[in-house]
């Protein structure tokens, strides 16, 4: 069965010629010397794809007895092991365990569960779902509902249920018609009716929302995100937008996370490791044209502007390339 985590425009691929117990030694050889090779395991591990490396994971555990990820965790430190720990971690444990480090402690990380939540398919979500109640035994909605509010937990709460429509046909009569009940529900009344977003934009297949927003500038004479930007506000606000960006164009909606995340004073890790990871083997490719095109260099020369050490080494392998 196809997996719902790899497209056809990522930076890593299945490596030809794979051999997981040959792969496991190495690795194991790697970390077990005196001082850890970190060249070897970097290699390794950002060559192979996801799928291989939980057959590796699988050879190592076999061959000795112990868990990679555990062994990765006790030889590495910082930045270095958050990003080779992901690359270990199946798609769908890696999106729930980022979903739960938005939830957990003083705080919520809004950011990062608007990119999650706005950018998975119905299938991923509900890999998600299931991968999150495994970890935690306890439900993915169970704990957006006890730590968001509002229009924002409902919309959240419809994401995360993984209901979008994944039809690949489009219905233009329902087209006109969703972009006829938007208008009336936003720039057409007093008072905005929020769940008419919540249900339209959660719940129709991306092709028949690209096909409505386009109905909908005919009717307001204005683009969604300008009447989501007038009438909306908060998180709300910015889960809709994230929403909308995702459906016209999911790369450049990526590639803006990562400028974000890289520009100004710190350099934000939990978001690089988790788009460059997470997008590896989906859209990095065109992630990367995005980036170039909207600011100018290129996201290889961006990451190696910013980071350093291995780490660095790291990502710019996952990167692939300078363009």
């Amino acid at each position: 069965m196809a997996s719902v985590w790899v497209g056809s425009r990522g930076t890593i691929r299945d490596y030809t010629g794979f051999n997981a117990s040959k792969d496991a030694e190495t690795v194991r050889k790697a970390i077990k010397g005196i001082g850890t090779d970190e060249k070897t395991l970097i290699s390794i591990l950002t060559e192979r794809s996801n799928a291989q490396r939980q057959l590796m994971a699988k050879e190592y555990r076999a061959a000795s007895g112990k868990d990679l990820k555990d062994d990765l965790k006790s030889d590495l430190s910082g930045n270095l092991e958050r990003v080779i720990v992901a690359l270990v971690t199946p798609p769908a444990v890696f999106d729930a365990k980022q979903l739960k480090k938005s939830m957990k402690g003083s705080g919520t990380n809004e950011k990062a569960l608007i990119e999650i939540l706005a950018s998975r398919s119905s299938k991923q979500m509900k890999e998600v779902s299931q991968a999150y109640y495994t970890v935690y035994k306890k439900s993915l909605g169970d704990d957006i509902s006890s730590d968001t509010s509002g229009d924002f937990r409902k919309a959240l709460l419809t994401l995360a249920d993984g209901r979008r429509d994944e039809n690949v046909k489009v219905d233009e009569h329902l087209a006109k018609k969703d972009a006829q009940v938007l208008y009336s529900a936003g720039e057409k009344k007093w008072g905005t009716d929020e769940d008419k977003f919540t249900e339209i934009l959660c719940l129709r297949s991306i092709p028949q929302l690209k096909l409505t927003f386009d109905e909908y500038r005919n009717i307001s004479k204005k683009t969604i995100e300008e009447s989501i930007q007038g009438e909306m506000s908060g998180h709300f606000e910015d889960l809709l937008l994230a929403i909308v960006q995702c459906v016209t164009n999911t790369p450049a909606f990526f590639a803006e996370r990562l400028h974000q995340s890289l520009k100004g004073a710190g350099t934000d890790e939990f978001s690089l490791n988790r788009i460059m990871v997470s997008r590896s083997e989906i859209d990095l490719l065109d992630i990367r044209a995005e980036y170039k095109k909207h600011y100018g260099c290129s996201l290889y020369s961006a990451i190696k502007s910013d980071t350093s050490g291995d780490y660095k080494t790291t990502l710019l392998m996952i990167c692939g390339g300078d363009d």
